[in-house]
């Protein structure tokens, strides 16, 4: 199984401030729904939830591509051989799980 867990510092960082960010307009969609807004707004803030959680996505996919197969092909990274195959199977189906 592999681990997707940005791990450089600034991987780390980067992650979560976007996860802070997402929580805000997690918060800020809770509320504009409990003070009854306008089905525009909250659909526009439901895009924008949405936006930040693809981008989260997006960037520990990448962090999980780079050091999985650009550290495997170095011969540096995990000790483990990579079964390239198993690797982009289990990415495969998170993709196809979050395009539902």
């Amino acid at each position: 199984m592999w681990n997707a867990m940005p791990h450089s510092p600034d991987d780390k960082k980067r992650a979560i401030n976007r996860l802070r960010r997402i929580k805000g307009q997690a918060e800020a969609l809770e509320l504009a729904v409990a003070q009854g807004a306008d089905c525009g707004a909250l659909l526009q803030q439901i895009a924008a939830l949405r936006g930040a959680a693809t981008g989260l996505m997006a960037e520990v996919l990448e962090s999980h591509l780079r050091e999985t197969f650009l550290e495997a092909g170095r011969g540096g990274g995990t000790t483990e051989p990579v079964d390239g195959e198993a690797e982009i199977d289990g990415i495969m189906r998170i993709i196809r799980s979050y395009l539902k």
